[in-house]
């Protein structure tokens, strides 16, 4: 139920098959349902958001493939019928909770039908408003209502043409909003799977959020501004004597010796700017106040270390330091670089720590930053010493921003060995690199490098291999050579780093999430998403929630025989017994369960527990059921027809005796019977086409073309 963008032939043979049975089982339950728009919420799921779960579904996917992705990728030409994606997605959730593929992380059933209900109304005046259209709906639409035959490839390029020498007449205000809005969306990019992971309840976050120093800094801080407020200089800064009062009230470490002005206390700046941001003081008539509504938030330390952390990424300046000191001129946190890097570094570095089985070696995170900063910096094209000067500051930047986390308790650093696998990783990233700067186009005058600049990037991209390569070889010396910096996060860095990923549409399995999932969403997901050492804690922790272990494991055995998907069955019972202790004697056990023994004995012989030698007759026509009922789903009716063709009567006398091994897959046996006689239809048309034409006067057939 999830896809790499890349796996584009699995998904289309995955998505041809839901759409089919799901098609099926709609006109089975007399519900009236389009296979077009069911296959079309399918691939808003896959391609239309970060995390491409086909089988989760909550409020915002619905509202969004409803009221966006529908109106601006669907085409519905004036002469046809208009498209129910509303009734289509209430059946299709329906169908997915019935043949349990609903992720249970989602929204429940009645949730998806409310909140389907709730935009169903909006549907067609978002359909009706060409704005929200895509610029390939917009334009097909406007030949289709001039008059072209939008099936006829020729007619449609001549449109194209004459679109492009503008001669086609349109709304150049509708064009133009689709323009603007495409380059302010392009689209979500899929995110990175992460691993699951393990955090202690919220008293326990609590409690390490009340030992946070910084948050007893911002709780002082907003009790010294009080209710009355404090009174501001002209330029709306602390007065010098109170920044003096704060510094020793606050400990916030800055130096007030020759200090002329608040402004060169940067460490207070941080905090001032930290509790405006998060909406504990507030500035008003030349003064600053407490916000009262943020008294709550005050006292409950969970609260205030998350939207203390939630603010951090509006702090680029405060973070960066005072105007005069050695962060006045930076990489990371310049706003009016190329690229702000402070919005992406952050979150990166976050990503990087986060899930982590081992803390992050400094010199590994230190790498992360050179490569964003190379990637995104034209000091690329202007020498390697220019590099090496920019990079340190980086190295600086960063560790005031790890500094600024370790305050607040999102990070933990120490000392101590990095584990080899980061130093075997530095040499294979550093391979797959950047190639350079020869695809730069330098297509007009107006592009950002001219022709010299251009010269330079070429003549350096001969450099950067032998660069990579010896980047590659430091990196792994400092990782290997003795201590170094470890990071990694804390409990609660880990916490709201998930909320956030998880408020981006990002998937982020949390150990324990699933403990109250129905046996088959538990086993899909964990199938799915999770790796083994975390699908054994997830399973052990769903197993103790139910109680009794034998009636528990029961129930994760009925999910399987239950599940009409032949693959999908397999994966659930695999990853069943990988999790359990006896997992293989739970699995020898089923090789006679009437339902279960086509899986069982596919996953057998997958782990090589069992040898062709050691199936009985009836169980090796199991076997060869099974196999093709799984090539049918993973490949398609077409991987089966190709099958069938290059072996010939063969496989097909092979197939026949299958589809009467006794397979309970019945659904599936249809589909392949069907196949089988359509096939056999085909090559008796297709041998009779060659006897025809290799049929000769004499009444003798043409044995060579017909061989």
């Amino acid at each position: 139920m999830i896809f790499n963008p890349a796996e584009e032939n699995e998904y289309e043979a995955a998505c041809e098959l839901l759409v089919h049975r799901f098609d099926r089982w709609a006109k089975e339950n007399g519900i009236d349902a389009d296979p077009f728009a069911a296959e079309a919420a399918l691939e808003y799921r896959h391609l239309g958001t970060p995390d491409g779960r086909l089988g989760l579904w909550d409020q915002r996917h619905i509202e969004e493939f409803l009221l966006d992705w529908v109106p601006r990728t669907v085409t519905v030409l004036p002469d046809e019928e208009p498209v129910d994606a509303p009734g289509t997605l209430r059946a299709l959730l329906r169908y997915l909770d019935a043949v349990h593929l609903a992720d249970p992380r989602g929204a429940s059933l009645a949730e998806g039908l409310e909140a389907v209900d709730a935009a169903a109304p909006r549907y067609a005046e978002a359909m009706a408003d060409r704005s929200r259209w895509g610029l390939a709906k917009f334009w097909i639409t406007t030949a289709a209502e001039q008059g072209v035959d939008v099936h006829d490839e020729q007619a449609l390029q001549d449109f194209v043409e004459r679109a492009q020498r503008e001669e086609v007449p349109h709304d150049p205000e509708v064009l133009e909003a689709i323009v603007e809005r495409q380059m302010r969306s392009p689209g979500p990019v899929r995110s990175e799977p992460q691993l699951p992971v393990a955090l202690p309840d919220d008293d326990v976050l609590r409690a390490q959020a009340h030992r946070s120093p910084v948050l007893q800094q911002l709780r002082d801080l907003a009790e010294w501004a009080g209710r009355d407020g404090q009174t501001l200089t002209g330029s709306g800064r602390l007065r010098l004597s109170d920044a003096r009062e704060l510094v020793d009230r606050l400990d916030t470490g800055d130096s007030t010796d020759s200090v002329r002005s608040s402004a060169d206390l940067p460490r207070l700046n941080l905090l001032v700017e930290w509790a405006k941001t998060a909406r504990l003081i507030r500035v008003a008539k030349g003064r600053l106040y407490a916000v009262a509504k943020a008294e709550p938030v005050l006292n409950d330390p969970l609260a205030l270390w998350r939207r203390a952390f939630d603010a951090l990424r509006e702090l680029r300046g405060p973070v960066r330091g005072g105007r005069r000191g050695r962060y006045a001129e930076s990489v990371l946190f310049d706003e009016y670089a190329m690229c702000d890097l402070y919005d992406v570094i952050l979150p990166d570095v976050l990503a990087t720590l986060y899930s982590l089985p081992h803390p992050m070696p400094w010199p590994g995170l230190r790498e992360t930053v050179h490569l964003a900063y190379r990637s995104n910096s034209l000091l690329g094209v202007l020498g390697t010493d220019s590099i090496g000067l920019e990079q340190s500051d980086a190295d600086n930047d960063l560790r005031r921003l790890l500094g600024v986390l370790e305050n607040l308790g999102a990070i933990e650093c120490h000392q101590g060995m990095a584990e080899p696998v980061f130093a075997d990783l530095a040499m294979s990233e550093d391979e797959d690199e950047d190639e350079g700067w020869a695809d730069i186009p330098a297509e007009d005058d107006d592009d950002l490098l001219d022709g010299a600049l251009l010269d330079d990037a070429l003549s350096a991209d001969a450099l950067l291999d032998d660069e990579a390569t010896l980047r590659a070889r430091k990196l792994k010396s400092e990782l290997t050579a003795g201590p170094v910096e470890l990071i990694r996060l804390t409990d609660l860095g880990t916490d709201s780093v998930r909320r956030r990923l998880l408020a981006e549409g990002r998937d982020a399995p949390l150990i324990g999430e699933l403990t109250q999932a129905p046996p088959a969403g538990l086993l899909g997901v964990l199938a799915d998403h999770y790796d083994p050492e975390s699908a054994r804690a997830e399973l052990a922790a769903w197993i103790a929630v139910h109680g009794d272990r034998p009636a528990a494991l029961e129930q994760l055995v009925h999910a399987v025989r239950t599940m009409p998907f032949r693959t999908r069955a397999e994966a659930m019972l695999d990853v069943l017994v990988s999790s359990l202790d006896d997992g293989v004697i739970l699995l020898r056990s089923l090789r006679s369960d009437p339902s279960l023994a086509p899986t069982a004995l596919s996953l057998l012989a997958r782990r090589e527990i069992l040898a062709p030698e050691d199936l009985t007759e009836p169980e090796s026509l199991l076997m060869v059921a099974e196999s093709l009922l799984q090539l049918c789903e993973a490949t398609g009716v077409d991987g089966v027809r190709h099958v069938l063709h290059q072996q010939g009567r063969e496989a097909e006398e092979a197939l026949r005796a299958a589809l009467a091994s006794g397979h309970p897959d019945r659904e599936g046996l249809a589909d392949l019977q069907a196949l089988v006689e359509r096939v056999s239809r085909e090559r008796n048309t297709h041998v009779g086409r060659f006897r025809q034409r290799g049929h000769r006067k004499n009444g003798r057939r043409g044995g060579k073309r017909r061989r």
